[in-house]
């Protein structure tokens, strides 16, 4: 039978799909395991302990932590109460702690280390809701999360299953606050139903079986990776999570994942490190490294480029791309890619290389799924993000927004009933917000954002999101922000790859002392020029780029530019790189 609240997949691993290594995080250089059995021990405890701290059913329980075994746990433990995980993402403002636990009445608070806890005690004052505040890691002066465990030594395992007992498939179970690109974070209600939905149609589409393993980095504060976590889970795979991203290769090829999740950022970084190998080499070993990367830009599935290319993809495999596999651990079956608009060129090198690269999509108030690519049924089109998954709608209104409906769909916005229904019309049908059309057989291709589409002055419309994801190709390329609303014609804040431009800068004898000089220097304005006119040939005449400027750092999270999904803050930008902005525009 399908589980039908959170707390049943584990329960449906315990009973069916047992693992010695359920959850592992790496700790001093040592993996720490927990098998199913012991994560069962570890989240009935905790539950009686924060039961034994007046946690109850609909009760909010905030978790601030990168990813790691005490942060699933805790989410279990608090899901059998019936009571209301809140996720914090750990790098947004101290004023924005403020702000969700508030709005979320938050009663108590589990956050990893110092920093963190920090914030928290910094606005704690401004929270009256929050009664007590655990650490996972052990900080002098605070109180460790094994302090909520034994709080509930004395509890009764009968009380716990009774509350277990009262939770429903409809039941709130998670509020989660997005930031998106501009105003106060919204908290968006999710039920049992709607994440599980979630999780059984996508079980339908990943390649991968009982006792493989995983590796999770990208933030549990988001529905993207959550729900992953659980249709892990359900399948009996182990999952090993990473704190950080500085170590993630390393990682990466000593657990050997059969499975992982990804954002694009991350994947052109990957892809960037492979070409930077590849430039290194010489003579016959750098033709063939360029030969394969050449078949692999032809790249399509299906053996649908014929026999003679089957043949040269094979020797590309065995020679060049073998080499890839290894990088990346050489078990891959699947890397699910989310949360942004990948690269068709991308998800076709990766691919070409046997390393499976499926383009998905969806939003927080969607669970977040709504279609994405797989392996199966001739599943993979490339520039498309899939079709729809089982039991999900999907429709195009006439402004070509995408328009879905279906068991994944959110509650709506926590104490927002006006902003609810504003996204969810009263036929129940909730508006991405994103541009789209089908093409092929049920394929959805989201053409951009309908907010960020932009009229210049002469009238003439602008989407700016396929646009960048085409310039990223470039390898002089890292960022760009197509810019031009209101105004004469579009152009652009470019940050260059300075990895790459500082190979090329050495190979061409131009200076190279800091970012911000060589972004100054005539023969690098040049080129970037060069890629820019390149680029402009695909678009019309009132798309292309007529002007730029280069921008001396990344765009980052930490910058106010990209939100914590890593999408663009369009008006944080503009407002940062004004001064560059008068000099396009002449104002």
């Amino acid at each position: 039978m399908a589980s039908t609240r959170l707390f049943d997949v584990l329960e449906h691993q315990l009973n069916n799909l047992p693992l010695e290594s359920c959850l592992a995080t790496k700790v001093d250089g040592e993996w720490h395991r927990l098998s199913t059995e012991e994560v069962v021990a570890s989240v009935n405890m905790l539950s009686k302990g924060l039961m034994a701290l007046g946690i109850g059913p609909q009760d909010k329980v905030a978790i601030i932590s990168a990813n790691r075994t005490e942060w699933t746990v805790t989410e279990l433990a608090i899901a059998q109460l019936g009571a209301v995980i809140v996720p914090v993402y750990p790098t947004i403002s101290e004023e924005d702690y403020a702000y969700v636990l508030n709005h979320a009445e938050a009663k108590i608070v589990f956050v990893s280390n110092e920093e963190i806890l920090t914030k928290v005690n910094s606005c704690k004052a401004k929270v009256p809701s929050v009664e007590h505040v655990f650490t996972f890691n052990h900080i002098e002066g605070a109180r460790h999360w094994t302090e909520a465990h034994e709080a509930g030594v004395a509890g009764d395992n009968a009380a716990i299953q009774t509350l277990k007992d009262k939770v429903k498939e409809d039941d709130l179970v998670t509020i989660i606050y997005t930031s998106g690109t501009t105003g106060v974070p919204q908290g968006v209600m999710l039920t049992h139903r709607n994440i599980l939905s979630n999780v059984h149609a996508s079980a339908a589409r990943l390649p991968v079986e009982y006792k493989a393993n995983s590796v999770s980095f990208l933030p549990l504060s988001h529905i993207y990776e959550r729900m992953i976590i659980y249709l892990y889970m359900s399948v009996g795979i182990s999952v090993h999570f990473s704190e950080s991203l500085e170590d993630l290769g390393d990682l990466i090829r000593e657990v050997k994942p059969d499975v992982f999740t990804a954002v694009p950022r991350l994947i052109e970084k990957v892809f960037d490190r492979i070409m930077a190998k590849g430039e290194e080499l010489t003579g016959m070993k750098k033709k063939l490294f360029y030969w394969a990367v050449e078949i692999g830009e032809e790249y399509e599935p299906y053996g649908s480029n014929g026999a003679w290319f089957e043949f040269k993809l094979k020797i590309a495999r065995k020679l060049i791309f073998s080499k890839w596999q290894e990088a990346l651990g050489g078990n891959i079956k699947a890397i699910a890619s989310g949360s942004a608009a990948l690269q068709p060129r991308l998800a076709r090198m990766f691919n070409a290389a046997g390393l499976p690269l499926f383009e998905g999509y969806g939003l927080t108030e969607t669970s977040p799924v709504i279609s994405v690519n797989d392996s199966k049924n001739e599943g993979i089109m490339f520039g498309t993000v899939g079709r729809p998954i089982d039991l999900v709608e999907v429709k195009i209104a006439e402004d070509g927004e995408i328009l879905t409906k279906g068991p994944n769909l959110m509650m709506g916005y926590y104490k927002q009933p006006e902003l609810t229904a504003q996204v969810i019309d009263e036929d129940g049908w909730f508006h991405t917000g994103d541009i789209g059309k089908f093409v092929g057989d049920n394929f959805l291709k989201i053409t951009d954002r309908k907010k960020e589409i932009f009229k210049t002055s002469g009238g003439k419309y602008v989407a700016p999101q396929v646009m960048e994801n085409k310039f990223k190709e470039s390898r002089f390329i890292e960022q760009i922000v197509v810019i031009g609303e209101n105004r004469k014609h579009p152009a652009a804040l470019i940050v260059p790859s300075f990895s790459f431009l500082k190979d090329y800068c050495k190979r061409k004898g131009i200076p190279y002392e800091s970012q911000e000089k060589v972004i100054k220097e005539e023969k690098v304005i040049a080129r970037i020029k060069k890629e820019v006119d390149k680029y402009n040939e695909g678009f019309g005449s009132w798309e292309q780029v007529k002007r730029f400027e280069l921008l001396p750092t990344e765009l980052s999270i930490d910058g106010g530019e990209l939100t914590p999904t890593l999408k663009l803050r369009r008006k944080p930008i503009l407002a940062k790189y004004n001064e560059q902005l008068i000099k396009i525009y002449g104002e």
